[in-house]
């Protein structure tokens, strides 16, 4: 497999619990579980399941791609969480690709990318147009052809071919439209004893 290009990808923005393997651009494996809470108990059997139903390990996978949001708070962490985990650890990269590029890749550039969020509303975003929180018709009038969230197995192969394809490769970041409703720690750093005195 060293040879081969092998992307992993996995997201937990929404939810679900979603991830794929692309292998020298053709998926061998996908999987997405609709799920509203457990995502950190379940993506790693997910992810362990995509990949032993490719026939490759971890250490094949020559790059990672991860959904950074915007969604759910704590599901981003996870999955940006572990992307970053397996890169270090890895030595590979781990490319973000945030939830409105998933959503329209493969779309035209008048398109505008519509996610959900709470209460009815939507994020909403597209090329030249920054990431909105509103309702739906506040998007409608922007005159441009709205196109929703596809289902969780389309968005994570998604995330798998844009990451494919990436040529830069910043190390993936948490999207929020709007600050986290949690509140930041409040405790001091950890303290690191010197085992060596």
């Amino acid at each position: 497999m060293a040879s081969d290009t092998v992307v992993l990808a996995f997201d937990t923005s929404g939810p679900f619990c979603a991830a794929a393997v692309l292998i020298n651009g053709e998926f061998t494996a996908c999987r997405a579980d609709e799920m509203s809470r457990g995502q950190a108990e379940a993506i790693m059997d997910i992810i362990v399941d995509v990949l032993n139903t490719s026939g490759v390990t971890l250490q094949d996978v020559s790059r990672i791609g991860v959904g950074t949001g915007p969604g759910n708070f704590t599901g981003i962490r996870i999955s940006v969480s572990a992307a970053r985990g397996f890169a270090l650890s890895l030595g590979i990269p781990a490319i973000g690709v945030n939830g409105f590029d998933a959503t329209l890749y493969g779309q035209s550039d008048e398109a505008v990318a519509c996610l959900p969020a709470i209460r009815d509303q939507i994020y909403f975003s597209g090329h030249g147009l920054d990431a909105q929180l509103a309702d739906r018709d506040q998007a409608a009038r922007l005159g441009r052809s709205l196109i929703d969230r596809p289902d969780p197995a389309q968005l994570v192969k998604n995330i798998a071919r844009i990451a494919e394809n990436a040529d830069r490769f910043d190390r993936p970041v948490p999207m929020y439209v709007k600050p986290a409703n949690a509140a930041p720690a409040r405790d001091l750093p950890p303290k690191v004893l010197d085992d060596a005195s």
